[in-house]
C-alpha cells in the first residue's frame, strides 16, 4: 500500500481541534517540524501534546505554544521553554509532568496494547502519591493536581519492592519524523531521533511520518527497520529545504585560543 501524501497540509487536515497527539523527537532533535507548522497554518487548537520535551519558545512546539493552541502537554522536560513557564505559571496551560523513562514506556504501552504497567520509578513521591500541581488558576492557587496512582508489593530477585501502576497513552494521531523511510511506512530514524520518535508513532491510531529521505519498498535493508510501516499510515516526503531545516537547541563555543594559548 502506498501511504505517500504530497504535502504536510494534505497529511493533518482530518486532525480536528481538540486532539491529542503524541509527537516524536528529542530537544530540537527529531522533532516534526514541517507537521507542527502544517498544524499551526491550518489553525488547529485546544491541542494536548504528548512529547518528550515542548520545543523553544520559537521552534518545534513552541510554535504551537506562542500561538495559543496548546491547553494540555504531558511531558518530562520543559525547561527550554519560557513561554512554557509563563503558560503554566498563569493558569492558561495544564502541564503533566512525568518522569522521562515512564513517559516512554506509557506510549510504548499504548502501541503494544498494555492498559498499565507497575514499575518502581516515583515510588514514594508525588509521583505515586499524588499532589503535582497540573493547572493553576491567574492567582497562582492549584486548581488541578495529580491523582494518587495505586502501588502494589512484588516479590522480585532483590525482596519485596512497591511498583506504582502507570497507564499506557494512546493518542488520535501521532507526528513522527524519520531519516528513511519507503511508501509502505517502514521508518528508519537516526541517532538521537531515535528514542522517542517510534513510541510515539506507535501510542498514535493515526501516525504521521515525515520523512527525509523516501525510498522505494525493498530498498530498506529488514534487519535496519526500527519502525514497521503496520504503525504508519501516512508518509510526507519531505524537500531537500525542509529536511536541512533543523535548529540547535543550545550552542555553546569556547573562545579561539591566543597563539601563546597554543604553544
Amino acid at each position: 500500500m502506498d501511504k505517500v501524501i504530497s504535502s504536510a497540509a494534505d497529511a493533518i487536515s482530518d486532525v480536528p481541534d481538540g486532539a491529542r497527539l503524541t509527537v516524536g523527537g528529542f530537544g530540537l532533535c527529531g522533532i516534526p517540524s514541517t507537521l507542527i507548522q502544517a498544524l499551526l497554518d491550518a489553525g488547529t487548537r485546544d491541542l494536548e501534546v504528548v512529547s518528550n520535551n515542548a520545543g523553544v519558545d520559537d521552534w518545534g512546539l513552541g510554535l504551537l505554544l506562542s500561538a495559543g493552541r496548546l491547553r494540555r502537554v504531558v511531558a518530562s522536560y520543559v525547561g527550554e521553554n519560557k513561554e512554557f513557564a509563563r503558560q503554566f505559571l498563569s493558569g492558561e496551560l495544564e502541564v503533566e509532568l512525568t518522569p522521562q523513562g515512564t513517559l516512554a514506556e506509557r506510549m510504548r504501552a499504548g502501541g503494544s496494547g498494555i492498559a498499565a504497567f507497575y514499575t518502581r520509578t516515583g515510588v514514594g513521591t508525588q509521583v505515586a502519591e499524588g499532589g503535582l500541581p497540573w493547572r493553576y488558576d491567574a492567582s497562582g492557587a492549584v486548581v488541578r493536581q495529580s491523582p494518587e496512582k495505586p502501588v502494589m508489593t512484588f516479590d522480585t530477585a532483590d525482596g519485596e519492592r512497591d511498583y506504582v501502576l502507570e497507564e499506557a497513552i494512546v493518542s488520535d494521531f501521532g507526528l513522527v519524523r524519520a531519516w528513511k523511510g519507503d511508501r509502505h511506512g517502514n521508518l528508519v530514524f537516526k541517532d538521537a531521533a531515535r528514542n522517542f520518535n517510534p513510541l510515539a508513532a506507535m501510542a498514535g491510531r493515526v501516525t504521521v511520518a515525515e520523512v527525509e529521505h523516501l525510498v522505494e519498498p525493498g530498498e530498506i535493508d529488514p534487519n535496519h527497520v526500527h519502525l514497521p510501516g503496520v504503525y504508519v499510515h501516512r508518509v510526507v516526503p519531505l524537500t531537500p529545504e525542509q529536511a536541512q531545516d533543523k535548529r540547535i537547541e543550545k550552542r555553546t563555543v569556547r573562545p579561539t585560543p591566543t597563539e601563546n594559548e597554543v604553544r
